[in-house]
This record gives structure tokens, sequence and C-alpha cells, in this order.
């Protein structure tokens, strides 16, 4: 697992190293390092862009480092300010004989082929102006191979959003990551990121990005003394006449038998069923009441469908209605195995009430995106952006459930453990892409977590599983989007490559 502090975990843990007797010096010098080895090669002559801050100190160290191995550099100062551990290390430039100059006196960057970025670190807050703007504007337009130091000056390192940021091809974040190295729009500033360890202790309980050794004991071989009831039976639940729920609820259908399920209930208006039928060749058709095309709920259809079922996913193209609530009311009230609500069953809670959560039968996974988080909680959707995590966890905590809040990087959490899956793609940004993540889970939670699983015990096995869920399909939307472009690609191109993204995964194991 990588480990991820929040801005002021990071400034906690820092501050705790050097009350217990690390001088402040020290870790500069350590960060300097470790942005200097994170490239191999430094092509000269490499200007290093200071602010008035301790990232400017990091910049301080590098310079030194270049110095003595021969690679020519210049100090690009914003004024002569400095922290105290800074102006140690200026001083040790100095005397290194390393030219320095100032913004106010710069208009042009492109003559270094390399910059460092070392204006500001994850502390930054608000939207860069003045000065500050101006030099980040002529790092961008400088055509230079761009190097930023803790994180891309302008972006908030909470979050990941910046109206103007550094654009980077190398970010070296110092000591952990933080949440907005990941998250929002973290990959569309940063190229590539990596962080040096500089022997700080956690101060507090960090967030964690699951790689795919961490996710691969999940899906150990399957033993050959097994049938189809061994993986479990799932109910899709959805569907009406206007919208394309019911061929929505097919591809569905297809994705969990992709996803490791053992027995497929597809669920429908009864008008739908011939619809669905041709396509649905792998699963079983349960035709629901129905009135005009939309759901009528019985609850003793429910029960026949749901008697067996470990899993059940509802609400994709059913329609927000009146039956629909009163759907969502029994599932919450009855099914004991684990029920996904996605689309328009997270649209039906939130006109209920989320109340109806905290005595919810079994256990619940929500996979709203921002929009539908905001209906949930009665923020806004730009409230829900600037806090992911800690509005994703107070609701979980709240209402007992496991939280899938869907982004570029997906925040996956139980309300006490917190995960973010940095799996996916811009061309996974088209209809239908929810839906491939919904199969998938409802396939995962149906087969459940194998004996002796191997997994972290810190994370409960649900919230691995969700978190598996969703690194598969974006793992599958990258490799989709290889071959079909990020214009091109749709959302069963996603559903073709999960059996790499499974393949992937497992391989990880052996790795």
């Amino acid at each position: 697992m990588i480990k991820v502090l929040t801005v002021d975990g990071m400034r906690k843990s820092d501050a705790a190293c050097i009350a217990a007797g690390t001088p402040g010096t020290l870790l500069m010098e350590r960060a300097g390092q470790g942005i200097f080895r994170a490239l191999p090669l430094w092509h000269g002559p490499v200007g290093i862009l200071c602010g008035k801050g301790n990232n400017a100190g990091d910049g301080y160290v590098l310079a030194a480092l270049l110095r003595e191995a021969g690679v020519p550099c210049d100090l690009l100062l914003q004024a002569d300010a400095f922290t105290p551990d800074g102006g140690f290390w200026f001083r040790r430039c100095r005397e290194l004989g390393i030219p320095v100059r100032y913004w106010d006196s710069i208009t042009d960057l492109s003559f270094w082929p390399t910059l460092a970025d070392c204006i500001f670190g994850t502390g930054f807050r608000g939207e860069l102006s003045g000065e500050p703007e101006r030099i980040v504007d002529l790092i961008n337009r400088s055509g230079s191979f761009v190097v930023s130091a803790d994180i891309n000056s302008g972006l908030n390192g909470d979050n990941g959003l910046a109206k103007k940021a550094v654009r980077s091809d190398l970010t070296v974040s110092v000591g952990y990551f933080q949440p907005g190295h990941f998250l929002n729009q973290a990959r569309d500033w940063m190229v590539k990121a990596v962080n040096c360890d500089i022997g700080i202790p956690l101060a507090e309980r960090p967030v964690c990005v699951p790689e795919a050794a961490d996710l691969a004991p999940l899906f150990p071989p399957r033993p050959h003394f097994s049938n189809k009831g061994t993986y479990g039976t799932l109910a899709l639940i959805g569907g009406s006449l206007p919208f394309s729920g019911a061929i929505r609820l097919a591809a569905i259908a297809n994705v969990a038998m992709r996803s490791g399920a053992g027995i497929v209930r597809v669920a429908v208006p009864a008008s739908l069923c011939p619809v669905v039928a041709p396509a649905v060749l792998e699963s079983t058709l349960f035709p629901l009441s129905e009135k005009d095309g939309y759901l009528r709920f019985d609850p003793e259809e429910f029960r026949s469908l749901l008697g067996s079922a470990r899993a059940a996913a509802f609400g994709m193209g059913v329609t927000h209605t009146e039956e629909t609530e009163k759907a969502l009311r029994w599932l919450l009230q009855n099914f004991t195995g684990t029920l996904i609500l996605d689309a328009d069953g997270l649209n039906a809670l939130a006109a209920s009430g989320v109340s109806l959560l905290n005595d919810a039968a079994g256990p619940v996974i929500l996979t709203p995106h921002p929009g539908e988080f905001a209906r949930l909680t009665g923020h806004t959707v730009p409230e829900v952006l600037a806090q992911p995590i800690p509005l994703a966890e107070a609701f979980a905590a709240e209402h007992h459930v496991i939280l899938l809040l869907k982004g570029s990087a997906t925040v996956v959490t139980d309300g006490r453990q917190t995960l973010i899956v940095d799996r996916g793609a811009p061309g996974m940004a088209s209809a239908g892409s929810g839906d491939v993540l919904s199969g998938v889970l409802a396939a995962l939670c149906s087969a459940g977590v194998p004996k002796d699983c191997k997994a972290d015990p810190t994370f409960s096995p649900l919230l691995l599983l969700t978190a598996a869920g969703a690194w598969i399909n974006g793992r599958a939307g990258e490799l989709a989007q290889d071959r079909q472009g990020d214009i091109s690609m749709i959302a069963s191109d996603t559903v073709d490559m999960l059996p790499r993204a499974f393949q992937e995964l497992r391989s990880a194991s052996r790795a």
C-alpha cells in the first residue's frame, strides 16, 4: 500500500520528527537528495525556481548537489526571503558560487532545458496571482523538462484542484504523497509522480493507495472442485421502457459473468424481457411486475428473486418513481446480502432520506459520482470536489456503508479506513462506464473473499473487494484506451479488457 497523508498530517509528522531530534536542515537535505536522485540524468543548465518557503530550501539543496555533480545550474529567486532552514542551504549555495537571478529580471525561461519548480509546496491554497502566476505561465510556455518539488506549484495538496498550476514532467513528493497527487485534476498537471522517503514517522492514520500486489490475494486460482454455486448468485434489478435501462442491464450481466459471477439473474419489467433475452444467454431473466414499462414493486417477487442471492445491484436505468422508492426501502430492510446502489437507486435514496441506511439488513455499497453524492449529502458539487475524502469518510461512518466516490481517482471508504484507487482513463468519460463498475462490484461481492485470504488485515474484506472492483474497472479502461484512443473508446471496450485486467492483477502476486 502506498501511504498518503493529508497536508495537515504531513505538517504534523514533519513537526513531530523535528521535535524528536531530527534537525530541519537534515530533513531538507534528504528532500533535496531525493529530488536529485529521482532524475537519472539532469540536462544543464538547470533553472531552479525558488519561492519564499521551505520548498525553496529543497531547491537550494538540489542546486548544491548539481554543482557538486558538475551540472551547471542557476538559482532563480522570487526575493531574498528565506526560512531559517532554507537560509542555511542558500548560504551553502553562495559558498559554492552558484549564480543567482531574480524573477523580476526574467521574461523567458526557455534558456534552461531543465527547470525545477520549488515555488510552493503542498501548503498552497487559493489561486495563483501576481508574480508567481507570471512565472508559472513562463514555466508552462518554456518547452523545458519540468521537475516539481513536493507538488506542482498552484495545485491543492488535499484535493488536486487548481485553476492554474505548473505542468510537470516529473513530480517528486517528499516524505509521503498527499491526496492532491491523485485526486481530481492531478494527472492533468503531472505526467509522472514519485515519492522520496526522508525518514519521517507517521503522526496520524494515512489514506492508502492499493497497488496490484495488495489486491491480488483476493483472487487466488480457483479450485477444480468448485461449481457455479461456489461463486454465488447475484441479481441485477432495473430497467424501464423509455430509457436504455434494459440494454444496460444486459451489458452489466455480461460484465458480471466476465468478472467471475456464478449465476446472474437479470430482473426487468416484464415487457422488456424480449429486448433483453437475446443479450443475456449466460444469465437468467426474471420478469418483474410493471405499469407502462416502469417497475411496479411486488415484495413477493423480490423475495423470490433474492432468496439465494449473495449480492444485488439496484437502480441502473430503473427511473426514479414512487415504486422505485418502495423497492429501495424493501431492499434495505430485508435483503441481507451485499446491496450495491447506483444511478436511480441513489436518486431514490436521496429522495427517501439517507437515514434509511442506518438500519440496513445487510452490507451496502454506494457508488455515486460527485453530483449524486451532492444530492445525498446536501452539499454542492464544488464542495464535494474540494473535500472528497473528509465528506466521504463522514458519510460512510455516520450511515455504516461503504462509499465509492467516483472521479479521475476513486475514493473508497467505510469511515474508518480509506483507499484511493488511481486507475482509470479519460476515455471512460462516456455513458455506461458506471454500469461496468456496478457489474464488476456485484460479481466480486457475490463470489466473496476466499478462505485464508492473505490480503492486508488492516482493511475490512468488503472494503478491499470494493477497491479491487474500482481497480479492475479502471485498469480495463486504461487498456481499452490504449487500443481505441480516448475519443473513440466506449464502455463495451472496457468490458473487452476485463479479462486482461484480472490476469494482470493476478500476475502481481507472482512478481
